[in-house]
């Protein structure tokens, strides 16, 4: 099987898209699959020509213009890969986004593995939002052709796989949901994360807050979390990396600000990794998310997870199995119950920790995955 693997950024690059483009470009080749990548994709003259509009809309109506849902920058994607496609003798065009192959019209069978649909990002993320009417009308197109020309769709969570059946009317046939692996290398063992989880203070909680924007993951509730906790008895320390803090007043002593931390050089991931390691509950109570590739991180270190039960994140965690999730309006007492359940009865959090390293192994791993997409690839005809 030899795959055209597309992107619209350099998908060997593991700083864009938090490193997951790449990771899904290896998890195929690891599978024994012929991967040629195509990307970046250049629209300089798309780039020229649409900077007017967004001009316009922001300016007169006070609106956000995406540029690259425009047909135009689309159809100049789908031109380039034409022309690379013409010099490869792969057999299926996969990609990591719809609006690289939505005009694209080629002879081999298209399929893509996402985390979400256009239609489900508006108003979810902050930049998916007081869209312009044009936008929105050609986002929706976008998604609906791509939906339309592929003979898969893989997305990563059953919240994107529903939206692209519910919003943009998708084949249930074509859909399929395969959950993404960490994106960072893990040799650990069961015994491994035994000696992990009980190297973990039993007097202290250490929580991870691990992400770059604080608002829309939900970083003040963490905060108040952490000095809830505090306030109840129970010693906290709040580790924050990816991003400041960001809140009035003096820095609380338990909040330890990192900044960030990237993932593309080797101390980088051994700082991550140590993070990990230490922590006894990765906490991202986030107001959106389209999955969460450091849940099944932290999973790999044996750290359950604590979040909010909106987007995708259900897919990746499963309530008391490795991690909780929580109503986005929960009471701060909500969390902290659950967290000092668990450090009262150490043994639950233990066990708890376990069954996180077990979600990893079976299903949160790019291994898992890659085999999976593959095997999906495999059935897929010319």
């Amino acid at each position: 099987m030899k795959l055209a693997y597309v992107t619209t950024y350099d998908a060997h690059d593991v700083e864009k898209w938090s490193g997951t483009g790449y990771y899904i470009g290896q998890s195929l080749k690891n599978r024994s699959t012929d991967v040629e990548y195509i990307g970046s994709l250049r629209d300089t003259l798309a780039t020229k020509i649409l900077r007017k509009c967004k001009q316009h809309y922001y300016n007169l109506q006070h609106k956000n213009y995406l540029r690259d849902t425009e047909p135009f920058t689309l159809k100049q994607y789908a031109k380039e890969i034409d022309q690379k496609l013409s010099q490869t003798n792969s057999n299926i065009v996969f990609s990591a986004t719809t609006n690289s192959i939505a005009y694209l019209d080629c002879k081999q069978p298209i399929a893509f593995w996402t985390d979400a649909t256009f239609g489900s990002m508006i108003n979810f993320y902050p930049e998916f939002s007081n869209l312009c009417q044009e936008t929105i009308k050609h986002g929706n197109q976008m998604e609906e052709i791509a939906l339309e020309r592929c003979q898969l769709a893989i997305y990563s969570s059953d919240w994107a796989a529903q939206a692209a059946i519910k919003l943009h009317r998708a084949d249930p046939a074509k859909v399929k949901v395969v959950p993404f692996g960490a994106n960072l290398e893990c040799d650990r063992t069961l015994d491994d994360i035994h000696t992990l989880v009980n190297s973990r203070p039993l007097d202290t909680c250490k929580l991870l807050f691990l992400g770059v924007d604080w608002q829309r993951k939900g970083g003040n509730v963490a905060l108040e979390v952490a000095r809830s906790l505090n306030k109840a008895g129970l010693k906290t320390e709040l580790t924050v990396a990816g991003c400041q803090p960001e809140f009035e007043g003096t820095m609380p002593d338990f909040v330890k600000p990192l900044g960030f931390i990237s993932k593309s050089s080797s101390e980088g991931k051994a700082k991550i990794n140590k993070l990990f390691a230490e922590a006894h509950f990765l906490i991202l109570p986030s107001l959106a998310e389209c999955y969460g590739i450091v849940f099944c991180e932290a999973n790999s270190f044996g750290v359950p997870c604590l979040a909010t039960h909106v987007g995708g994140i259900p897919t990746a965690i499963k309530d008391n199995i490795n991690g909780k999730t929580f109503a986005k309006d929960a009471a701060v007492s909500d969390y902290c119950d659950y967290i000092t359940n668990m450090f009262s009865d150490y043994k639950q959090y233990r066990s708890l920790s376990i069954s996180s390293f077990h979600e990893y192994q079976q299903r949160l791993n790019w291994e898992v995955a890659g085999q999976t997409v593959r095997n999906l690839l495999k059935e897929l005809k010319r």
